[in-house]
């Protein structure tokens, strides 16, 4: 069994797209996948299968979702070793002391990161951006807010993307991790 997160983009914000985390838990179960468990109210959750691609289940889970609450939800689905190499190609994590101003930004596939590089253009003397080969990440000192490059990721420019801070990433790693070789 391998083990999974999935992250949906803009739900329990405000009233609209409302997701209870118990109902996505119960959801990803009808589903198939085992040791399922969520995470904070803003739709993370960790589930095992037996195969299949993160895409596969990405595009498994959003139309559940659509089914389950009558709107779209985008969904990005990351393996455990995803979730490491994301960890371990983060440069920024270590000038970033406050994890909650660390942003993760996820996507499915590549094109999508790379799509992200004109937020560059947008950061503050104080920001820093860099795309890897498994995520993005952007440092708000001034909080994600207050950041011009920020609001663009919640806008038309992270469309393609969902965003994380690092403390929740580095949470969902360890709770995949957990229990697996």
């Amino acid at each position: 069994m391998t083990a999974f997160a999935a992250l949906l983009r803009g739900v329990n914000i405000g009233k609209a797209k409302r997701v209870p985390m118990a109902e996505l838990q119960a959801l990803l179960g009808g589903l198939g996948y085992d040791r399922v468990s969520t995470l904070l109210n803003s739709g993370n959750a960790v589930f095992h299968a037996a195969k299949g691609a993160p895409a596969a289940h990405a595009a498994k889970i959003a139309g559940a979702l659509s089914v389950e609450f009558g709107f779209d939800v985008p969904v990005v689905v990351k393996s455990l070793p995803d979730l490491r190499a994301i960890v371990r190609e983060n440069s920024l994590a270590e000038a970033a002391p406050d994890h909650a101003r660390l942003f993760t930004v996820f996507a499915q596939d590549g094109k999508a990161l790379e799509n992200l590089a004109s937020l560059a253009g947008l950061l503050d003397p104080s920001e820093r951006f860099l795309i890897g080969k498994h995520a993005a990440y952007l440092h708000c000192p001034g909080g994600l807010l207050a950041s011009r490059a920020g609001e663009a990721l919640m806008g038309r420019a992270g469309n393609a993307v969902t965003t994380r801070n690092w403390a929740t990433v580095l949470k969902l790693c360890s709770r995949a991790g957990e229990g697996t070789p």
